[in-house]
């Protein structure tokens, strides 16, 4: 049988986690893209199959990459929320020096790379990091042995981020899509617009309802999100 060597007719989405977190809360955001969608996998995050935890954030950058370009897909979309949106935008600088340039790079409820940081009492103390987590997500009420995985893991990627170093991926040439909830703690309207001094491509971004993690299943957010991807993708590939 002769494969099928059809031209893709969408963009490849690598969805990117946030701190601590294993997914959940990117179902609807996955939904919305069905097939083509596909949640990275950090080193060490889902069990022993999946090889150790990252030692460092250059591990994690490493790994996404790895994954997306095993992929061989034509010009693909990152997708990160939170701290996933610094890893997509550390992971597209490699990408663009290879043949898997991103058509584009999402960031979603995150300060652009020349503004953000990490409070060191969030990866020093257990109390401080709950009471963050609490504030980011108020539907975070788990307890006992599954809330404390979960500050372990958000602890070991707050601490990773620290080595984040922007300057070393310097501006991408890909579009830079930008966006956040208007009661998101962690962002602001004005930092939003900052992420246009990361790439010398196109930008847009916007505000939408909700919060720092409910705007991923917000109507508005996620239609804007297809549209845009889609268009810009679209642009990428077929001129």
């Amino acid at each position: 049988m002769t494969p099928d060597r059809r031209a893709p007719t969408g963009p490849d989405i690598a969805v990117l986690p946030g701190a601590g977190s294993f997914g959940g809360e990117l179902r609807p955001l996955m939904q919305a893209f069905g097939s083509p969608a596909w949640l990275v996998c950090y080193p060490g995050r889902f069990g022993r199959g999946f090889g150790r935890p990252a030692l460092s954030f250059d591990h994690v950058v490493r790994s996404c990459v790895d994954q997306v370009v095993a992929r061989r897909s034509v010009r693909p979309v990152l997708v990160g929320h939170s701290f996933g949106a610094y890893v997509a935008f550390a992971a597209a600088a490699e990408l663009e020096r290879s043949a898997t340039g991103p058509a584009a790079v999402v960031v979603v409820g995150a300060m652009p790379p020349h503004l953000f940081s990490v409070s060191e009492s969030v990866t020093r103390s257990r109390a401080a990091l709950a009471t963050y987590l609490d504030e980011m997500n108020p539907e975070f009420h788990s307890s006992g042995e599954w809330r404390e995985v979960i500050i372990d893991t958000a602890m070991s990627d707050l601490t990773l981020l620290r080595e984040f170093d922007p300057v070393r991926c310097g501006p991408l040439r890909c579009t830079i899509l930008a966006a956040r909830g208007e009661t998101d703690p962690l962002t602001t309207t004005a930092g939003l617009a900052e992420w246009g001094r990361s790439t010398h491509g196109d930008f847009a971004h916007r505000d939408f309802p909700g919060g720092h993690t409910d705007l991923l299943g917000n109507a508005a957010f996620l239609a804007w999100l297809r549209g845009e991807t889609s268009a810009r993708w679209d642009v990428s590939v077929h001129g």
